[in-house]
């Protein structure tokens, strides 16, 4: 029977609800924000030739689900017993997908504050799938980068390219916009995108805490809104400072007024959307669709 894990929490608070299993013997976690609902294991329909992580499809209902290997997309090897097994069913980036995990250990309440960021000998050859580091007890929880793991068997899934390619030759735009996003490939790719697209001058940070503390420093040299900084995208989920309350902290400093931020997140949902509204967000756009950011940015900086 499918258990729901929907848990509402208050805008820009900078907490989330993190659920945790494990695989093997280590303890992972994934942000109940991005959980539709949790299944009991079954054994998958096989699919052929299709990537090495996908198990195969089930169907809950009358929904065709793909479902992920998750020991194998961690390379983990030897699990066997998948009595206590499960599918967390995930709903980002537009898709719903089933991970198959061992053991559900239960939620915790958390602030991103608590969660490390993965040190550059963790992420740094641009393999590393770990989004943060928190600590319960005795127990070292890694936050995993899902959105990774479906990019790496669907590229488009992540940011669709192709959108930015049908849009041709377009002239160059000089306005600096600041990015906070945690994720080092979507950053990179993010930021050719944008490139692409004409957008040039490009200040990119990898949490909202360092979004927050650059934003800051710009002022503390003389930095004029509207000039030094056009505009802030910023993801949701990320360590230390996610982008709600970074949205939050910009919009109730009279030193930011007429600096629009735009979320850009895999979490962008009728939820989301009304709590970004709330703390009065600019603009609010689903992670795949680059196209759609670009023609913001257009909006908001022409």
């Amino acid at each position: 029977m499918a258990q729901e894990t929907g848990i509402l929490l208050e805008s820009g608070t900078n907490e989330l609800e993190l659920l945790e299993f494990t695989i093997g013997s280590q303890h992972y976690g994934i942000n109940v924000a991005k959980i539709s609902e949790l299944c009991p294991y079954r054994t998958p329909t096989l699919v052929p030739n299709v990537h090495e992580y996908i198990e195969g499809i089930f169907m809950p209902r009358e929904e065709i689900i793909t479902v992920i290997d998750l020991a194998k997309a961690l390379g983990i090897r030897g699990i066997g017993d998948t009595a206590k097994d499960m599918y967390i069913i995930t709903n980002f980036n537009r898709l719903r997908t089933a991970f198959h995990v061992q053991e559900v250990l239960g939620i915790h309440r958390v602030s991103w504050q608590d969660i490390a960021k993965p040190d550059s000998t963790i992420n740094g050859n641009g393999k590393g799938i770990a989004t943060g580091i928190t600590k319960f007890g005795d127990k070292i929880i890694i936050v995993l980068d899902f959105e990774k793991i479906v990019s790496e068997i669907n590229p488009e899934t992540g940011l669709k390219i192709s959108e930015i390619e049908a849009m041709g030759e377009r002239s160059r735009h000089e306005c600096p916009i600041l990015i906070a996003e945690d994720s080092p490939l979507l950053l990179e790719m993010l930021k050719k995108c944008l490139n692409q697209a004409g957008y040039t001058h490009l200040i990119p940070t990898t949490n909202g805490l360092e979004a927050w503390n650059r934003l800051n420093q710009i002022l503390e040299e003389g930095g004029v809104i509207g000039k030094d900084i056009a505009l802030v995208i910023t993801d949701i989920e990320m360590p230390q400072m996610d982008g709600h309350h970074l949205t939050k902290k910009i919009k109730t400093d009279e030193r930011f007024d007429g600096l629009p931020v735009v979320i850009f997140s895999s979490l962008v949902n009728d939820e989301m959307k009304r709590k970004g509204e709330s703390l009065g967000v600019d603009a609010q756009l689903s992670k795949p669709e680059i196209g759609k950011l670009v023609h913001q940015l257009d909006l908001l900086l022409n």
